[in-house]
């Protein structure tokens, strides 16, 4: 039986994914918690974890779906390169992304994203700027799936949970642990700004790793 791989980075949310990874064991499915290192990693609420693996020992016939949580502060995921680097080598690979919140601007970042519709938690003015996220390919949703990749933005983690147990056959959501899209949202209640002074402090942050990882 095929395992599920959660990536975690610092600042990641737990919240966002648990709800997942609680249902894989009602399941009785194997999950393995996968980071660049095994230094202890602390998550945006304060827990301490430690890996499993290395992304160096990631097997891609071992694992059905990888799983990305959010995360409030991106810059050390995204400027991370084993991380970025391990995502750019998913492509065309047959295996489902799962990803939420904040974390489809990693998988933009490594050109996951170039010919696949996507939504996320991302405020829309940094979604306008990186020149690295195919802002055209935006669908203002909860959740999107496309191809082999299933994103969500961060209040719709029960849904993502669902369709990622869907998806894979796993279960049929019949049962009543979940209760789907529980309304329908206009695309303008869907995009969200940070406003400008927000905006600025973000692209100083950016800035600044760009040069210290001479990006």
């Amino acid at each position: 039986m095929k395992k599920i791989a959660v990536l975690i980075y610092p600042n990641f949310s737990l919240y966002e994914i648990t709800c997942l990874t609680e249902a894989m064991m009602w399941f009785e499915q194997k999950v393995d918690i996968f980071a660049s290192s095994q230094l202890p990693i602390r998550s945006e609420d304060g827990f301490q974890i430690i890996a499993d693996k290395t992304l160096d020992e990631f097997s891609s016939e071992d694992y059905s779906c990888i799983i990305l949580p959010g995360m409030m502060i991106p810059f050390d995921a995204l400027f991370d390169p084993k991380l970025i680097d391990f995502l750019c080598q998913l492509k065309g690979k047959n295996i489902l992304i799962g990803a939420i919140s904040a974390a489809p601007m990693l998988l933009a970042k490594a050109g996951l994203l170039d010919d696949v519709h996507f939504t996320s938690g991302i405020w829309e003015e940094i979604c306008q700027t990186l020149p690295f996220i195919p802002h055209q390919n935006i669908l203002h949703k909860p959740l999107v799936k496309d191809k082999n990749i299933i994103t969500a933005v961060g209040f719709a983690f029960r849904e993502f949970a669902e369709e990622i147990i869907r998806t894979l056959g796993i279960d049929d959501c019949k049962n009543g642990l979940f209760r789907g899209v529980y309304k329908e949202f206009s695309e303008q209640e869907m995009i969200h700004y940070m406003g400008e002074e927000n905006l600025k402090q973000f692209m100083q942050e950016y800035e600044s790793y760009q040069t210290q990882n001479n990006v």
